[in-house]
């Protein structure tokens, strides 16, 4: 696809606001250390369309300079502040804004399930540029020929989860429209102990800070790194939904929890799935990782707008023989011991173990950043499945009407799995995966004859 930049200038806040330096929690600190994108596609109705483009260019960058004003740190720059931490100057040096066009028509893009299409519409973050000086939030707005035009974002994962994003983002969209804030951003991490000393307690283990398996015979995950991957986009009706819940719950006790939710069983298929696609012996240790919101399982609960990282990855262990070779139930309950293991007390526990390392490095993936194979990595034998099915995904309006289509930007490192609920409002789901080449065909393979 051919994208051509028509222009790319930096937005900040409309009136002044607060300066100074915003310590980050440890749940901040770890993990993704890069940017996320998303990607939203228009095509208003004629009487929206004979408005000048100018006009949409215009609503957009006055409502994001006034957003920025009540999410002052997003206009902000991150600093390493040395052992592999970081702080969040609040300079409002902030953000970049492209506009782009491109001759493609929307009905190009077919059903939108094709990740290497959205490639230019996406803004480009330049790692090579010192952490200082990297926009913690890019915006490209894309014409198409047909008179359709997408509005892609990336934020920084140090900064916001999905939660936190999908937030701003709404928001945005709320000030386009002339509509006041809807909720406050809430941004003291102290709430989550940033900055402050680790609590003596009782530790737990924490699994998700162990290295993770590795495939039998080998010592890193190097070579797993360098293999060539690719994307995928697996629909699931509601009824085949339905059907693995049943499968899943044929021979549990209900006295546990009740029946296993969408999200453990649908978790616990992609992993065998995911076993038998990858062949692997069946002593083969293999994890799945599991990303748990703190927000409402924390005492007291964080406040409502908390913006910021409140979510924990934790993982699930067992074999790929153990997964297999037993009923889908046996899968379904690894997950769901993994998610009911996060109390208020384990989270804090989380954050102590954190607290208490010397440098944080290892614990963050940082390939993007340094170049390094450095930090946590959940391809083959292992896997991550993100849950959005309970975030307000859809329905962005910033006056012209509501999307015709939302989705990921990318899905682009071995194991890296996101489901999402279905844009026709039907009770179906999406899978958007991402696998080695040599393994995808035969992923998509079990994943639908084992529902049968």
């Amino acid at each position: 696809m051919s994208v051509s930049i028509k222009s790319s200038c930096n937005l900040e806040p409309n009136a002044k606001t607060k300066p100074g330096r915003l310590s980050l929690s440890e749940l901040d600190q770890i993990g993704i250390m890069t940017h996320i994108p998303t990607i939203y596609f228009y095509k208003p109705s004629v009487s929206n369309w004979l408005q000048p483009f100018t006009s949409i260019i215009n609503v957009l960058k006055d409502s994001l300079s006034r957003v920025l004003v009540p999410f002052y740190p997003l206009a902000g720059r991150l600093h390493w502040i040395g052992h592999g931490r970081l702080e969040l100057d609040c300079n409002a040096m902030g953000v970049t804004f492209i506009e782009a066009e491109s001759q493609s028509k929307l009905e190009d893009f077919g059903d939108f399930s094709q990740f290497s299409e959205y490639q230019h519409l996406i803004p480009h973050v330049d790692y090579t540029l010192p952490l200082h000086e990297i926009p913690l939030l890019l915006v490209q707005l894309t014409r198409f020929h047909c008179g359709g035009f997408s509005i892609s974002l990336t934020l920084s994962h140090v900064v916001v989860d999905g939660q936190s994003a999908l937030h701003f983002i709404s928001e945005w969209a709320r000030i386009a429209r002339g509509e006041p804030l809807g909720t406050q951003p809430f941004f003291d991490r102290k709430v989550l102990r940033a900055g402050g000393p680790p609590i003596s307690r009782t530790l737990f283990h924490h699994k998700e800070f162990d290295e993770l398996p590795l495939l039998i015979g080998q010592s890193n995950n190097s070579e797993e790194r360098r293999k060539k991957t690719t994307a995928s986009q697996l629909k699931i009706t509601k009824a085949q939904v339905e059907k693995l819940k049943s499968k899943a719950n044929e021979s549990k006790s209900m006295d546990n929890g009740g029946g296993y939710t969408r999200y453990e069983t649908l978790t616990a298929h992609v992993w065998r799935s995911a076993c038998k696609a990858r062949e692997h012996k069946p002593e083969q240790p293999t994890a799945m990782g599991i990303c748990i919101d703190s927000r409402k399982r924390m005492q007291p609960p964080l406040p409502d707008g908390y913006f910021g990282n409140a979510i924990l990855d934790v993982i699930a262990v067992s074999t790929s023989g153990e997964l297999v070779s037993k009923p889908l139930g046996f899968a379904s309950s690894k997950i769901r011991d993994a998610i009911q293991n996060v109390t208020s007390e384990y989270i804090n526990s989380a954050i102590d173990f954190c607290k208490n390392q010397q440098d944080l490095t290892k614990f963050q993936d940082i390939y993007a950043l340094r170049g390094t194979d450095e930090g946590p990595f959940y391809g083959n034998p292992n896997l991550e499945l993100v849950s959005w099915l309970t975030l307000p995904i859809y329905g962005l309006d910033f006056g012209w009407g509501k999307e015709i289509y939302m989705g990921l930007g990318s899905v682009d490192f071995d194991g890296d799995a996101f489901l999402v609920p279905s844009h026709d409002s039907d009770g179906s789901l999406v899978l958007a995966i991402c696998l080695q080449a040599d393994h995808i065909k035969a992923f998509e393979k079990y994943f639908y004859e084992d529902i049968i």
